[in-house]
C-alpha cells in the first residue's frame, strides 16, 4: 500500500490535487483538516463543491 501526503499553506491548491490524484488513481481522500469536519463551517474553509 502506498501513501501519498499534499500538505502546504491555505489556499495553495491542495484540494484541488487532492481530487485530481483520487481520480487518477482510484484513491480514497483522507483529509486531517480539522475545520472540514464542520457542517454549517463553509465559510473561510474553503471546502471543495459537491
Amino acid at each position: 500500500m502506498s501513501v501519498l501526503v499534499l500538505a502546504g499553506p491555505t489556499a495553495s491548491g491542495k484540494s484541488h490535487w487532492a481530487l485530481q490524484l483520487a481520480q487518477h488513481f482510484n484513491a480514497e481522500i483522507i483529509s486531517m483538516d480539522s475545520a472540514l469536519v464542520y457542517q454549517g463551517m463553509d465559510i473561510g474553509t474553503a471546502k471543495p463543491t459537491l
